[in-house]
């Protein structure tokens, strides 16, 4: 078998187990990215999400075939960019964080969904997050924490 290779964080890693193994075990098994959450393991809650090549994903449902060549960023890697902080800011600023199960793939959806649309609406915004559950805020905060990133960082997207 032959290993597959990635790059995580910005480092290329090789993967010595099975080309069936789930993306979110060998994230958090063997590389300690505990940002990432195994909440449903059916890609309907958005805790495990992480960007693959720049395009959000849940990695419960990803195979580790699938990963092969590609980009993977948990919140371990975009907590040091400069669109985290207007992000974190953000978050912050509003309280959209309650018992922070849900804010790591909150933050990286805000994140694939800024990529896309720098200035969107609220509607896009809900649409945007809308594979990530959250059981705390009711919501309100985390589109309010999204729309002042926008605002804020005005050309980092």
């Amino acid at each position: 078998m032959e290993a597959i290779r990635f790059i995580l964080n910005g480092q290329v890693v090789s993967y010595e187990g099975s080309a069936a193994d789930r993306l979110l075990d060998v994230l958090r098994d063997t590389y300690r990215t505990t940002s990432v959450k195994c909440g449903c393991k059916e890609g309907e809650c958005g805790a495990c999400s992480v960007l693959l090549d720049g395009v959000l994903v849940n990695s419960c449902c990803v195979a580790m075939g699938a990963v092969e060549g590609s980009s993977v960023v948990t919140m371990e890697g975009f907590r040091e960019t400069s669109r985290f902080a207007v992000l974190d800011h953000a978050f912050a600023e509003v309280s959209a964080v309650q018992c922070g199960f849900c804010i790591p793939g909150m933050v990286l959806a805000a994140e694939a969904l800024l990529s896309k649309n720098p200035h969107p609406s609220e509607e896009e915004i809900r649409e945007g997050l809308s594979g990530n559950l959250c059981r705390c805020t009711g919501y309100n905060a985390i589109i309010d924490a999204v729309t002042n990133a926008a605002k804020e960082g005005n050309g980092l997207w």
